[in-house]
């Protein structure tokens, strides 16, 4: 009767970390931009909309640590405000991508056969059109809005999940367990749902930490390329959108909101390189 309980070779989520500085910094970094996104108001006492047209381009200072834009309005502020958009729309849309993308995944390799094939033809489809061209196609036929962008990114990433949760699933039906279980008289939605659900997931979730930093940079990009949230509302791509033409005069305008989005893609690709060497274990 053991083979009936839920069977868990390996762990869902990193019993522990290596904790190297540049692992911690990269937690120091995401939390505080995680706090920006909760609570801005505790950063930063200037408003995202608010400027003033006398302090026009003001460069980095005490003041203004990222200086501010031709409205006059603090960019610091703007960057702190922005997170929570661009970071709401990628959650959002690794939420899609997994929850979809794990199901595509986990029917194909336990259904098998033409039920396998066929679905593994259409993700490969998707595979072989560039992400961020099929999320910018998405998000045209659907209107351009924050909500609309994550749908599109999240749509955009699902064949990738798909593929990574297939692959786990042919290799956990074939362990003794599930064999043993089956030899049990257990049913195959007994085995699915005990058995083969739960170790798989753990590469799942592995890249599903990793596409947090890829879905920030592509939030971004389709940001900068005008098909997310309108102005004034600040959004980290918009940001460096809106300073392009001054980048040889005020350089601050597009390199500091540029430079704030690359560290904290850097920093989730760090944590995330850490969950993916744990699971390997």
């Amino acid at each position: 009767m053991t083979a009936i309980a839920l069977t868990l070779k390996k762990p869902i989520f990193p019993t522990k970390l290596a904790w190297q500085p540049i692992l911690v910094l990269s937690w120091i970094i995401v939390l505080t931009v995680i706090g920006w996104a909760i609570f801005p108001s505790l950063f930063t006492d200037y408003s995202p909309y608010a400027g003033d047209p006398t302090a026009s381009f003001a460069p980095p200072s005490a003041e203004h640590w990222f200086g501010t834009d031709r409205l006059g309005r603090d960019l610091f502020a703007r960057t702190v405000y922005g997170s929570r958009t661009t970071l709401t729309a990628t959650l959002l849309a690794v939420m899609i991508a997994f929850g979809i993308g794990a199901l595509v995944g986990l029917t194909a390799g336990f259904a098998g056969g033409f039920t396998d094939t066929a679905i593994m033809r259409v993700v490969d489809v998707f595979l072989a059109i560039p992400s961020l061209l099929l999320a910018m196609v998405v998000v045209s036929v659907l209107g351009y809005s924050t909500n609309n962008i994550a749908l599109a990114v999240g749509i955009s990433a699902i064949a990738a999940f798909a593929r990574v949760m297939r692959a786990q699933v042919l290799t956990v039906v074939n362990q003794d367990y599930v064999k043993a279980a089956y030899g049990l008289g257990v049913g195959r939605l007994g085995v699915m749902l005990r058995h083969v659900v739960p170790n798989s997931l753990s590469s799942v979730i592995a890249l599903a930490a990793l596409e947090i930093g890829t879905g920030v940079l592509a939030v971004a990009s389709l940001g900068f390329l005008g098909y997310g949230a309108p102005p004034p509302q600040p959004e980290w791509g918009l940001l460096v959108a809106e300073g392009r033409d001054y980048v040889a005069v005020h350089p601050w305008a597009s390199i500091l909101p540029g430079l704030a989005l690359a560290i904290v893609v850097i920093a989730t690709h760090r944590i995330s390189t850490s969950f993916r060497k744990e699971h390997r274990r």
